[in-house]
């Protein structure tokens, strides 16, 4: 088969005829050629060649015009230009060994074939000759078009071998699935679970990497599930495991979260890109575990597993080592807020109730609303639409509001710097007293949410608030003194 009518930008012909001049056989690879088969645009493009891959790189970066933007990492043997909007990576084909502690191979000069060889997948392992005598000759010895077009995920080799020698092979195979909806055979899918525990040598960034993809993929629940079946979940990601399960008492059930949550992360897949919002789904009733109760009257009961898994979302981010930044912030709102809007449904829409949601979610609150509206999975078709409309009711609440008064961008109309010095106060409790004051007077409509009412408010009440504040504080620091004593 020859594709040179895939090969349309001049930059194929150009690394041929510069190869060429060399006495070196030059291949496109990788994935770029599977792109070709799949219909989707790639920017960064692999380049083989039969002898030094950097110095064929210094090469046509001179003939290019990029030798600024070439960028060359020596212990790897691999060298990348940026030319434009593409990324053309050089490197020497090469055979590798592994030694079962390491997936750092022991790398060694090969042919085409070796370096197709030691390929993870028969998809991956096809080569398009750039050499003027054969232009556009497609090399496929393993028959990756064939398992293109069935949608199947193989290895080239024994698959025992392929994911021993490189575990995150198997996390790549299933985020590979994922991504493409392809199927994984039985026999490199065995392979995995065999292996499974060889997961254990890849670092954590690594397998990080490999997760951020499967979530970035249309329908991650695809992933997930493969990870749960392979029996790898458990080894990367054990708190999601713990939601699996259904148990029964006196004949009540309670849904196998597990299940929820996958469908939830989906429908929140189908309506945004946003990678971490579509973390926060994955975790949203990961407190669920911690809270589970069984009570006589109302059956199971999860209490407060929003809190609780907020809480734990900066232990579980540190642990597996994942962003612990402001993307961990969003998340860890958003589960501990994904309640508060079928809440605030509940209680009739009531306008305290609305400008409060609008505060507290502030700037997230689409995302909020987003992932309340995924989070019904319900089968009744009734309660789904009763919940529906109980949301569409609430954001129609919300647009009017904002319109009057946008609370998401809520802050307090009289600041602490204004309050010390009205009061004489240097830092301390009693300015967030009067400010948490304010705050449920202009959230409960009594006062309105300017300069001028709210500093009326502080002439007014400020004092009293002070007041009562030493009294409450006075008050629990007896119940401290007593309960010590008692003790």
């Amino acid at each position: 088969m020859n594709l040179s009518n895939e090969l349309t930008n001049p930059v194929f012909r150009r690394i041929g005829e510069i190869a060429d001049s060399m006495g070196r056989e030059v291949y496109v690879v990788g994935g770029y050629v599977r792109d070709i088969f799949l219909s989707r645009p790639s920017k960064d493009i692999d380049f083989v060649t039969v002898g030094s891959g950097i110095e064929l790189a210094g090469r046509v970066a001179e003939a290019l015009g990029r030798t600024k933007g070439l960028s060359v990492y020596a212990n790897y043997g691999t060298a990348q230009i940026k030319s434009g909007d593409l990324e053309l990576e050089f490197v020497g084909a090469r055979k590798e060994s592994y030694h079962r502690e390491s997936r750092n191979p022991i790398v060694e000069d090969g042919t085409l074939e070796d370096d197709q060889n030691r390929r993870d997948f028969t998809v991956n392992a096809m080569a398009i000759c750039l050499n003027s005598a054969r232009f556009g000759e497609l090399v496929d010895p393993f028959g990756g078009i064939a398992d293109l077009h069935r949608g199947e995920i193989r290895t080239p080799l024994d698959p025992d071998i392929t994911f021993s020698d490189d575990p995150l092979r198997m996390m790549r195979a299933i985020r590979f699935a994922s991504q493409l909806d392809f199927r994984i055979v039985p026999e490199t899918f065995e392979a995995i679970r065999r292996n499974r525990e060889r997961i254990s040598i890849i670092t954590r960034e690594r397998i990080n990497d490999e997760l951020s993809k499967i979530m970035r993929s249309p329908r991650p629940s695809v992933g997930l599930r493969l990870l749960d079946s392979s029996g790898l979940l458990e080894l990367i990601f054990p708190a999601l495991c713990d939601l699996k399960g259904v148990e029964i008492m006196e004949g009540k059930g309670h849904k196998d979260n597990f299940n929820h949550t996958l469908q939830v992360v989906d429908q929140v897949a189908e309506k945004t890109d946003n990678e971490w919002l579509r973390w926060a789904a994955l975790l949203h009733d990961i407190g669920k575990p911690a809270t589970k109760r069984y009570d006589e009257k109302l059956g199971w009961t999860f209490h407060n597993h929003n809190f609780i898994g907020e809480k734990m979302i900066p232990r579980l981010f540190r642990k597996m080592k994942l962003p612990l930044n402001e993307k961990m912030k969003y998340v860890a709102k958003l589960v501990g807020l994904h309640m508060r809007p079928q809440s605030v449904g509940e209680e009739g829409v009531s306008d305290s109730g609305v400008r409060r949601l609008m505060t507290d979610a502030g700037e997230d609150l689409d995302d909020l609303m987003l992932l309340a509206e995924a989070d019904i999975t319900s089968k009744n078709p009734a309660k789904v639409r009763r919940q529906l409309q109980g949301f569409a009711q609430l954001r129609e609440r919300m647009a009017q509001i904002q319109a009057a008064d946008d609370f998401r961008k809520w802050k307090h109309p009289v600041n602490g710097h204004e309050i010390m010095e009205y009061f004489h106060l240097t830092p301390g409790p009693e300015i967030s007293w009067i400010k948490d004051a304010m705050k449920e007077a202009i959230l409960d409509g009594r006062v309105a949410n300017t300069h001028e009412a709210a500093w009326e408010f502080m002439e007014n009440e400020g004092a009293d608030i002070i007041r009562r504040g030493h009294e409450q504080f006075a008050a629990s620091g007896e119940e401290e003194k007593s309960d010590s004593q008692k003790s």
